[in-house]
């Protein structure tokens, strides 16, 4: 098979595959609004007396608003991949970058930077209307037009300095030889784990105040866990998430001395003491059953598939041109290689989601599990269904997009887990 049978085969695989994902996307979104809708006006028997249909209508409404914007998302994200693919839109940036720039190392960096400069910019309207529209409307959003404005420009100025260098290593790795993308990978593993310890320590101050949990009960609940648990962490640590949004969490970050366990304080305005134990069990569930560790080695090993793919793929000319890119054989294609797989790989990936989502759901019942065993189950199953209350989650998801979407699983799947009744928790 010569190269434009290969060139045009790519185009027609690239194409079916992007209208198949975005067509998946889009049932599944549809079948989800239809099924909270059809819930709405009825708390599920189990949920009786402990969710209110207030709660219950709210949590719909919001749950659909969110997946209606969700569903034009991804019809805006699938035509502009379109644009910068087959209809050339890349071939015309860097046609332009070339005759302004060249095509050095220098011009290559540019390429990147014009690219992810110009996807933030056409995504930036959709992270004001989901902040300022959805989000204020359902009385989520606590941030400031300028609070806003200076993280987005934070955001922008940490990931020039963060993935310039790395963009230009990968870049400068290209030119070595065939084997390039396997050092190009000891990179992003190294970087990887550099961010683990970076992002606690480093980053996330940058963006939010982080300040140890005070005394009183629950830091003494919280002290007394961890020496159950045989656990040493550098802190436990309260974050301001309620300086941007009424929405309640916490989650474990970092490895070695810089894993840390953050609770919101939002999470502290809306649980007692003995929930916000079972809360941090959980978390530290994660640690003990090797969640971190695991996902880790995951990425390092799927981040080395993907570039032993990309090393293969940047060396066929049927790859640039069955992407709606004409590779310039005197210059250098590296920037274009880099663009182009990050285009097309989320397309493909798509079709993968549901077995992360299904891993990530098991590793959830694992630290469900392990809190059980740890603190109180009830007291679990009750800090649930007050986070599903406050977060307007759904108690009635589609089952179809639970399955390829959910990270985590429903509340009445992790209350029988636990082997609670749902009504049970009535602190909720």
């Amino acid at each position: 098979m010569n190269a434009l049978h290969l060139s045009l085969l790519c185009s027609a695989g690239f194409a079916a595959a992007l209208l198949l994902a975005t067509a998946l996307r889009l049932w599944l979104g549809l079948r989800q609004i239809r099924h909270v809708r059809l819930h709405r006006e009825h708390v599920p028997q189990a949920f009786a007396g402990v969710i209110g249909v207030e709660a219950h209508r709210k949590a719909a409404d919001y749950t659909s608003a969110r997946q209606r914007q969700d569903l034009w998302h991804a019809l805006f994200s699938a035509a502009v991949v379109l644009a910068w693919t087959l209809l050339g839109g890349l071939q015309l940036l860097a046609g332009l970058n070339a005759a302004w720039f060249g095509g050095g190392v220098g011009a290559q960096l540019l390429l990147l930077a014009e690219f992810g400069l110009l996807g933030a910019l056409l995504d930036l309207p959709w992270d004001i209307w989901r902040t300022f529209g959805l989000e204020s409307r359902f009385g989520f959003n606590r941030s400031t037009p300028a609070l806003f404005a200076a993280d987005q420009l934070k955001g922008l100025l940490l990931g020039a300095a963060l993935m310039a260098p790395l963009a230009l290593l990968v870049l400068w790795l290209m030119r070595l030889g065939p084997l390039w993308w396997l050092w190009a990978w000891a990179g992003f593993a190294g970087f990887s784990l550099a961010m683990m310890v970076i992002f606690p320590t480093w980053i996330a101050p940058w963006f939010n105040r982080f300040e140890p949990l005070p005394d009183g009960e629950v830091k003494t609940r919280a002290q007394a866990l961890m020496q159950r648990c045989g656990f040493a962490l550098q802190g436990l640590y309260v974050m301001d998430g309620s300086r941007r949004s009424a929405h309640a969490n916490a989650y474990f970050t970092g490895i070695g001395s810089a894993r840390r366990v953050v609770l919101f304080d939002t999470l502290l305005g809306q649980l007692d003491a003995q929930q916000i134990e079972a809360v941090l069990a959980h978390e530290v569930g994660h640690y003990k059953r090797r969640h971190i560790q695991q996902r880790l080695l995951l990425t390092l090993a799927m981040s080395l598939g993907g570039f032993a793919l990309l090393g293969w793929l940047a060396s066929r000319s049927w790859f640039y041109s069955g992407l709606g890119f004409e590779p310039d054989l005197l210059g250098s294609n590296a920037a274009a290689a880099l663009i182009l797989f990050s285009l097309a790989l989320p397309v493909f990936g798509v079709f993968l989601t549901p077995l992360g989502s299904g891993w990530s759901r098991r590793h959830e019942f694992e630290a469900d599990a392990y809190a059980a065993e740890h603190s109180d189950a009830r007291a679990l199953g009750s800090a649930l269904l007050r986070m599903y209350r406050d977060n307007a989650s759904t108690l009635t998801p589609d089952p179809w997009f639970v399955r390829f979407y959910y990270s985590h699983p429903p509340a009445l799947q992790r209350l029988a887990r636990l082997g609670l009744p749902a009504a049970a928790p009535a602190t909720a």
